[in-house]
C-alpha cells in the first residue's frame, strides 16, 4: 500500500501529498514526527537502532520511534500506531502542551507537545527534508510491555540508558546517531526538565 506524506512549505503549511519514496527522492519538504519515550520509575529513556536494512541511517542509533503522518490521519492516530506497528507498544495518545496542569484526560495515555524543527540531511539517493514535530512520552507508571516486541523491518534493537549516559555518549560518539537526533533530543529534554520540576526532582539526582 502506498504511504502519502503530507507536503508543505518552509511555514508548515499544507500543499499537497506525495507517495513517500518519491517525497524522499525528489526532496520535497513534509511531516514527520519523533517520539521520546522516558520511564519516571527507572529514570531512563529508550533508544532505538534502525534497522540495517532502512533506506537511509540504517544501524545508526535515534528515539523511541520515527515517522510520518499519512494523508487525511490525525496526529494522535498516527502516533499511536505507528509506535505499534514499530515498538509493539498498544497506546491511547492525548496530545498535551507541558505547560498545561489540567488533568481531563481519563485514561488516556498523556503525550506532551515539545515542539518542532526543520531538518533537511543528504543521503545521496534520498533525502530528508522535513518539519519534524517532537513528542515525550512519559508515564508515571513503569512502561509495561515486552520490549524484544519490536519489528525487526524497522527496529535492529532497542536500548533503555539514563539521560547522563545519553549525554555522554552523544559527546564522544556523535555519528552513532541519527542527524535529526540531536535537535529533537534538546526539545524532548527542555520538556522533561519541565515535568521534572513539577515533580519536585532535581536534575542530577534523577539523571
Amino acid at each position: 500500500m502506498n504511504e502519502y506524506l503530507i507536503l508543505v512549505d518552509d511555514k508548515d503549511n499544507v500543499i499537497g501529498y506525495s507517495e513517500k519514496m518519491k517525497a524522499h527522492i525528489e526532496k520535497l519538504r513534509h511531516r514527520a514526527f519523533s517520539i521520546f519515550i522516558f520511564d519516571w520509575n527507572t529514570k531512563r529513556m529508550l533508544l532505538q537502532k534502525r534497522a540495517y536494512g532502512k533506506y537511509h541511517s540504517g544501524g545508526l542509533w535515534t528515539n523511541a520511534c520515527c515517522s510520518h503522518p499519512r494523508k487525511e490521519e490525525s496526529m494522535e492516530d498516527c502516533l499511536n500506531e505507528r509506535i505499534r506497528e514499530e515498538l509493539g507498544l498498544k497506546t491511547d495518545f492525548y496530545i498535551k502542551d507541558p505547560e498545561k496542569c489540567d488533568n481531563l484526560y481519563g485514561k488516556k495515555d498523556v503525550i506532551y507537545r515539545c515542539g518542532k524543527f526543520s531538518h533537511f540531511s543528504d543521503y545521496g539517493d534520498v533525502c530528508e527534508n522535513e518539519i519534524d514535530y517532537v513528542f515525550l512520552y512519559c508515564p508515571d507508571g513503569s512502561i509495561d510491555w515486552d520490549i524484544t516486541s519490536f519489528n525487526k523491518q524497522e527496529v535492529a534493537e532497542l536500548k533503555w540508558v539514563t539521560i547522563e549516559e545519553l549525554k555522554k555518549w552523544i559527546e564522544i560518539n556523535p555519528n552513532n546517531f541519527t542527524t535529526w537526533f540531536r535537535p529533537a533530543f534538546e526539545l524532548a529534554y527542555n520538556t522533561l526538565c519541565t515535568q521534572a520540576r513539577k515533580k519536585n526532582l532535581f536534575l542530577d539526582n534523577y539523571m
